[in-house]
């Protein structure tokens, strides 16, 4: 089983910033992909950014050029750097990891809690 914490959400005005932090704790054996996805109010959930253990990132077009992904492999932590926030990014962000565990001999993937953020004037 893996855990993910995330951290990190909150209130903030248009044009702002915030860093969303996800910690994977648990049995396995490594993390292959981490990423964010989100779901605002009556929408579905939506990928927002991804990266594999060597750094390969892979990010929506609407947070291209605004939002950065980055992940730290000793701390099995992922994180989201946002700029330029707008009213349009107010959502639940979920942290996502694909885990592989040795003894199950399977990669298996887990969901975050979710954290919300709201852009808001």
């Amino acid at each position: 089983q893996v855990q993910l914490v995330e951290s990190g959400g909150g209130l903030v005005q248009p044009g702002g910033s915030l860093r969303l932090s996800c910690a994977a704790s648990g049995s396995f054996d490594s993390i292959t992909v981490m990423g964010w996805y989100r779901q605002a109010p009556m929408k579905g959930r939506e990928l927002v950014a991804t990266i594999t253990r060597g750094g390969t990132t892979n990010s929506a077009d609407s947070v291209k050029g605004r939002f950065t992904i980055s992940r730290d492999n000793a701390k099995n932590t992922v994180y989201l750097q946002m700029n330029s926030l707008s009213p349009e990014d107010t959502a639940v962000y979920y942290c996502n990891a694909e885990a592989y565990t040795m003894a199950l001999g399977m990669v298996a993937r887990y969901w975050g809690q979710g954290t919300q953020v709201t852009v808001s004037s």
